[in-house]
């Protein structure tokens, strides 16, 4: 448990120009994979953020462990087009 945490409520969030999410950890591989790649669900607020339209998530290794896409991921990463940062 973190010693220290805030609150936020998923509309708020989803109400901001921008989501960005970290996520590391072996221990957080489920819910990221389902997060990101599952269907949205009540049971799992952070699977909310597929709604939004700027989104960026950073994760580390071993939270990316369970990933259907991981290898995916990782060539769109790779290959981002030189026209990308004006989406």
């Amino acid at each position: 448990m973190p010693r220290r945490a805030f609150t936020m409520g998923v509309g708020t969030i989803l109400d901001a120009k921008r989501i960005l999410m970290l996520v590391t950890g072996a221990r957080k591989a489920d819910v990221l994979a389902k997060a990101i790649e599952g269907p949205v669900t009540s049971m799992i607020s952070a699977t909310a953020i597929q709604f939004h339209r700027n989104v960026v998530v950073i994760i580390d290794e071993a939270a990316a462990t369970k990933l259907a896409g991981q290898d995916y991921y990782r060539w769109s990463f790779a290959n981002e087009p030189c026209w990308a940062p004006y989406r």
